[in-house]
């Protein structure tokens, strides 16, 4: 019986020793070194098997440190990834105009407290002042345009600039109304920087905002100014210069998109064409 015992010690001690050599090729080791080195700097701390009559299967076995330490540095999955990249913020307009919020917002006063020192998007860095809206909160007319300019970002007053002194004749000159009669806002309400056209998401940052502006005026119509002010009222990608002259509605208000005075002021000779739409709204209001 004693030999054959011994050639199972034997045949423990060979597997063992080719488990030992092929955990040194997965720890990287391609050689042995020419020296006897000590055993905790060459072999992974595995507590040794005790020898048994069977050997365990190689799937039993402890995983070598060097596979657990490549285990360990994986990349993050996509959406670890993906949560890693999103910047921190201390507030957004999704939250900002949630139920609650909306709920405990009843004027255009406490509107304006709510939006703060507002830092929800990048124009905020270059503004001088947040040109909120201007006029009479219970307007049966409100004006919408696009974003202040210099002049505006200046005094904190939306069209107080060229392209404002001309929408002030169209509504006092033309319309045989006070300026201080109807409500005027922006889509925007921080400046662009070089007065272009804001961005897609300098427009969903503030939009909320002129939301509840429209929603707390409650006016009877809205005269949308130009490209920007229509689309994003209207949710359309159509041209102003096909959406303006017709009516359409707006949360069940009326709305008619014309062009904006800061077009005029290059082209002249459209102002035939704002006169149009803004003779259609005064027969509206049983004005004409």
């Amino acid at each position: 019986m004693k030999p054959d015992v011994s050639r199972e010690v034997v045949q423990q001690l060979a597997a063992s020793l080719r488990w030992y050599v092929e955990s040194l090729k997965e720890s990287g080791v391609t050689e042995l070194p020419s020296s006897p080195r000590p055993i905790s700097e060459t072999l992974p701390p595995v507590v040794p098997q005790p020898v048994q009559v069977q050997m365990p299967k190689k799937s039993t076995q402890p995983v070598p440190v060097a596979a657990q330490n490549k285990q360990q540095v994986n990349p993050p999955s996509p959406l670890s990834t993906a949560r890693m990249e999103v910047p921190a913020m201390s507030s957004s307009s999704s939250d900002l105009f949630s139920a609650t919020k909306l709920n405990n917002v009843h004027s255009l006063e406490e509107l304006r407290a709510e939006i703060g020192d507002c830092r929800r998007c990048k124009l905020c860095q270059g503004r001088t002042n947040i040109v909120f809206g201007v006029g009479n909160p219970k307007a049966e007319l409100m004006f919408v345009g696009e974003g202040p300019g210099r002049d505006e970002d200046l005094k904190g007053e939306p069209f107080v600039g060229r392209a404002g002194q001309l929408l002030t004749e169209i509504i006092t000159k033309g319309m045989k109304m006070r300026r201080d009669e109807v409500y005027i806002a922006n889509v925007v309400k921080c400046r662009p920087p070089e007065n272009r056209n804001p961005e897609s998401d300098e427009i969903t940052a503030c939009q909320p905002f002129l939301i509840k502006q429209v929603e707390l005026v409650n006016p009877r119509i809205i005269v949308a100014l130009g490209t920007f002010a229509a689309q994003t009222l209207l949710q359309s990608k159509t041209p102003i210069s096909r959406l303006r002259g017709v009516w359409h509605s707006y949360q069940g208000v009326k709305l008619m998109p014309t062009l904006h005075p800061a077009y005029l002021l290059r082209n002249p000779n459209d102002k035939r064409l704002v006169w149009q739409d803004i003779q259609a709204v005064l027969r509206e209001m049983g004005r004409l």
